[in-house]
């Protein structure tokens, strides 16, 4: 997952600055996910799932607010089909917001977990995990949709 969010970066870094601190943003987010699920229950684990929470809760809001109003704005700027292609992806990045959304109401004021909760956590991460690597495809693919139709335009 780390490896694919720098290989965006690479790609494309300089687009525009709320796409680069977007991808940012996923970076961070990776690699504190990362390191929680190799955290035994204590004080740096709930430290670290709070600031997970904080993290996951920022880059949704990112996307929805910011990333994908431009993304939208320049494909209908450009009216060259790329908006209608683009548009169809956004139905299936849903499901990841809801499992991310449904994440941070379970654990992102977790303060002393139990036993049980933390035997789920590794299972919420996991299947966490999925949806996001299949979001930040689909987010990819969103930006290589609108990037690579406009960038001889621009």
């Amino acid at each position: 997952m780390l490896e694919k969010c720098r290989d965006a970066k690479e790609r494309w870094g300089g687009v525009s600055t709320i796409i680069d601190h977007w991808l940012e943003e996923r970076q961070q987010l990776i690699s504190v996910f990362v390191s929680l699920q190799g955290q035994e229950a204590g004080a740096p684990l709930n430290s670290s799932l709070s600031e997970f929470c904080v993290l996951l809760m920022d880059y949704l809001s990112s996307g929805h607010f910011e990333v994908y109003e431009q993304l939208l704005r320049e494909g209908s700027e450009f009216a060259d089909g790329s908006l209608e292609r683009s548009q169809a992806i956004f139905p299936k990045i849903q499901p990841s917001t809801d499992a991310a959304l449904d994440f941070n109401d379970h654990y992102g004021k977790l303060e002393r977990p139990t036993l049980r909760q933390l035997c789920q956590l590794s299972k919420d991460l996991s299947a966490l995990g999925e949806a996001l690597e299949e979001r930040f495809e689909l987010e990819d693919q969103l930006i290589e949709t609108l990037h690579n139709a406009h960038k001889d335009m621009v």
